[in-house]
């Protein structure tokens, strides 16, 4: 059964998650602290764990925004879902340069929810099950992506990219020739509709291109497609 940490400081909302999850078949533990998050993701490494984490951002003792990063920088590779009243468009870009999968506003429907809720953990499902050949490597240029540790290097430098810009990498070294499309992208990667919004995919290609150009400024690795989308340069 998936496992689903829930960081919320309101307990009535933090209970109300664990009741909604438990009904669909999901097991939860809770945190209701930023400090106490952290404390739990780093215990045993219990944060391998989880499935997937549902974060509110408004917490006591450490900030959800710095759950997030800390999270990140730990090496969890889980989905996180962050919960949020703020809702404007500066705060979703910083949430998803940050790592977060994705956003839902406050106050949220419970169909919803679990809807993206299923969405993350079907995809990392399916990007767990097709990276499992042994010794199985994509190379471009002097870029390496190893598909059995989800690691990118550089000449042996390695990258630290996030799921999702490993995701992105991994799609586009795959069809070297092919212009992917945003719609492509978002469909394929995040394995649901596009809707429109842009903001998504070039935050995290822009992500992808500043770790890229950090490792070697003297090569370009992900060409922009005017009007149409992206490919391997």
């Amino acid at each position: 059964m998936k496992k689903i940490l829930i960081i919320e400081d309101d307990i009535h909302i933090n209970e109300m998650l664990s009741e909604l999850l438990g009904q669909n078949g999901y097991i939860t533990a809770s945190a209701y602290s930023g400090t106490e998050a952290l404390l739990l993701l780093s215990q045993d490494n219990s944060s391998f764990s989880f499935s997937l984490i549902l974060l509110d951002l408004m917490l006591p003792g450490k900030t959800g925004e710095e759950v997030l990063q800390k999270a990140r920088k730990q090496g969890l590779k889980c989905p996180i879902i962050v919960l949020t009243a703020k809702a404007d468009k500066e705060t979703t870009v910083k949430l998803l340069q940050m790592g977060a999968d994705d956003y839902l506003s406050k106050p949220f429907d419970n169909n919803e929810l679990l809807a993206r809720i299923a969405v993350q953990l079907r995809r990392s499902d399916s990007f767990d099950s097709n990276s499992t050949p042994t010794a199985n490597k994509l190379t471009f240029k002097d870029l390496t992506l190893d598909l059995d540790s989800f690691d990118a290097y550089i000449d042996n430098q390695k990258l630290g990219l996030s799921k999702r810009e490993f995701e992105l990498l991994h799609l586009m070294m795959s069809y070297p020739q092919k212009v992917f499309t945003k719609n492509n992208l978002y469909e394929s990667v995040w394995g649901c509709e596009f809707f429109g919004d842009d903001n998504t995919v070039n935050v995290h290609i822009s992500r992808l291109r500043a770790k890229l150009s950090a490792a070697n400024p003297n090569q370009e690795y992900i060409q922009t497609v005017w009007g149409v989308g992206f490919k391997m340069k």
